[in-house]
This record gives C-alpha cells, sequence and structure tokens, in this order.
C-alpha cells in the first residue's frame, strides 16, 4: 500500500511540473487524459484502504475476544461490571473552517480500535476547535471512561446531558460512572430514567444489567435478580448477566438456582469470557467452595 502511494505522488508530481511547464492548450489538453486517471486510481486506493481499515478493526475485535478468553479466571473473586460497548456509530459529518471533524472522525476511529489515549488527545483538540460541540463531548467521555478517568468522564457526559437530556447512552454511562465511584442513589437515577426513555434499546440493556449490580452490591438480591432476569430478556448474549444472576441467587440463599443460571450462562456460550466463569464457578461451588460477598467496583 505505501508503494501505490508513493507510486501515486510520483505521477502526480511528474503531471504537475509538466502541466506548469505547458506553454499551449494542446499541451494542457494532452494531460486531461492523465490527470482524469489518476483520480480515479486515488478514489479506488482510498476504497481498498477503506476496506482495509474495517478488516483491521475486526482485527482487533479478535485480538481482544481472544486475549479475554485466554486470560485467567478466579472463581472466589470478580471484576467490576464490564464498560457499555463503545458504538460504533460514526460521527454525524459537521460543517466546520477549522478542522474539527478531522480531529472527531480520528478520535472516534482510535476508540474504535482501543487506543483510548490517542482518541482523548484527538476529540480533545477537536473542542478546541469547536468548543461545546455535544457529539466531541460525547466521544471524550468514551475515550476517558474507558481509560477509568471517571471524574473526567463524568464531567463530559453531564455537559452531553445538559443539551441532550434525552440521550440514553450519556445517561446510562454516567450511571456506570456512579456505580463505579459507588454514588449508589445517583447511579438508580439515571439508570431509572434511561429505562423510562427507553430511546435505545442497547442503552436500556446496559441501565437493567447495572441497576441489577447496584442491587447486588447494596444486597438487596430480590430486586438485583428482577433486573439480571429482565437484562436477559432484553439482550440473552449478555452472558455476564447469568454470572450475576447467580451471585444474586446464592446470596439469597437460592443456591441451587444459582448454579442453573451459571449453568445456562456457561451453555449459552462456553467460549465466551463470561461463559468460561460462570462454567468456574459451577465447578467451584460443585466442589464445595464458597464465595465472597465482596466485589470491587471502585
Amino acid at each position: 500500500m505505501a508503494d501505490a502511494g508513493t507510486g501515486l505522488r510520483s505521477r502526480h508530481a511528474a503531471i504537475n511540473a509538466r502541466l506548469e511547464a505547458a506553454a499551449t492548450p494542446a499541451e494542457r489538453d494532452a494531460l486531461k487524459g492523465e490527470i482524469v486517471a489518476l483520480f480515479k486510481d486515488v478514489e479506488a486506493q482510498i476504497a481498498d484502504l477503506s476496506a482495509l481499515k474495517d478488516d483491521v478493526k475486526r482485527l482487533v475485535e479478535k485480538w481482544k475476544a481472544a486475549q479475554a478468553a485466554s486470560a485467567p479466571v478466579s472463581a472466589t473473586t470478580t471484576s467490576p461490571g464490564a464498560a457499555p460497548q463503545f458504538a460504533p456509530e460514526r460521527p454525524k459529518p459537521m460543517a466546520d473552517h477549522l478542522g474539527a471533524s478531522t480531529f472527531i472522525e480520528k478520535g472516534w476511529s482510535l476508540i474504535s480500535l482501543g487506543e483510548y489515549d490517542g482518541a482523548e488527545k484527538a476529540l480533545t483538540r477537536a473542542l478546541q476547535l469547536a468548543p461545546d460541540d455535544p457529539q466531541s463531548e460525547s466521544l471524550l467521555g468514551w475515550a476517558q471512561m474507558l481509560q477509568e478517568k471517571y471524574d473526567d468522564a463524568l464531567m463530559n457526559f453531564q455537559k452531553v446531558l445538559m443539551r441532550e437530556p434525552a440521550n440514553a447512552l450519556a445517561r446510562i454511562n454516567v450511571g456506570y460512572i456512579c456505580l463505579k465511584k459507588r454514588i449508589f442513589g445517583e447511579a438508580i437515577e439515571h439508570l431509572s430514567k434511561a429505562i423510562r426513555l427507553d430511546n435505545d434499546r442497547k442503552a436500556t440493556l446496559y441501565a437493567h444489567f447495572y441497576l441489577g449490580l447496584v442491587y447486588l452490591e447494596r444486597e438487596m438480591y430480590e430486586d438485583a435478580q428482577t433486573f439480571f432476569r429482565k437484562t436477559l430478556q432484553i439482550g440473552p448474549n449478555l452472558i455476564e448477566a447469568y454470572f450475576e444472576l447467580g451471585r444474586a441467587l446464592w446470596f439469597d440463599g437460592q443456591k441451587d438456582d444459582a448454579m442453573t443460571a451459571w449453568r445456562d450462562g456457561h451453555r449459552t456460550n462456553k467460549f465466551n469470557p463470561w461463559g468460561k466463569r460462570c462454567g468456574e464457578m459451577l465447578k467451584h461451588v460443585e466442589g464445595g467452595g464458597s464465595l465472597s460477598r465482596s466485589r470491587a467496583t471502585a
């Protein structure tokens, strides 16, 4: 690809030099076909690179899945609930004369590739060029949240909500951050509002799941079970909900039902990291192991 790009630039330079030296209309007309051919070749190259870019993104996701699947799993410890999956919706084009849209696009692409630090830098620059842009603020919040820079992310998502109160994804991100910071009252408020809005399926799914985690943290096990079951009705492939449902049932004294939940999670997708964890937990308790109530959410 690099050699092809170099060749195209060389052709451009050669045509440009001949065009500048052309003294007659006939000489300029003779270059028209070469310019058109160069333009078409550049467009074809862009299309190939765009397709390759999408392939690389899929490669990144495949690497992440393989990395997660090979990570050691402990049945006696848990990790915090995963952040909401980044919505791969391309930013809407914006008319600007300062280049902010270029940095927004770059930030979105870097988040998609898991390069959160680079995305944060690009999106910070976008906001310097176009202050108070909700799209940039939202993407910057994602980049910061995925780096666990929760205070900075919270500030940006709250800015988004001031302008767009019905932005359900921003609201569940605020709820998630409040959960991580153990500000449970605010978490419940934002997550419940996202459910009432019900204008984004992904937001509704995660709002139920995180509310389940909030109530599990507060040892309100029946409420936690209700929200985890509703999560699985909406999104049966969110295997982590099976794992957490099992914990809520176990601590509520319903040990047989807990094992059924873990068994179901493992059966649903045994290759998923959380499906694997369900299987490990099931094996652990069947062997007489105990569970810890502690869960790191801060």
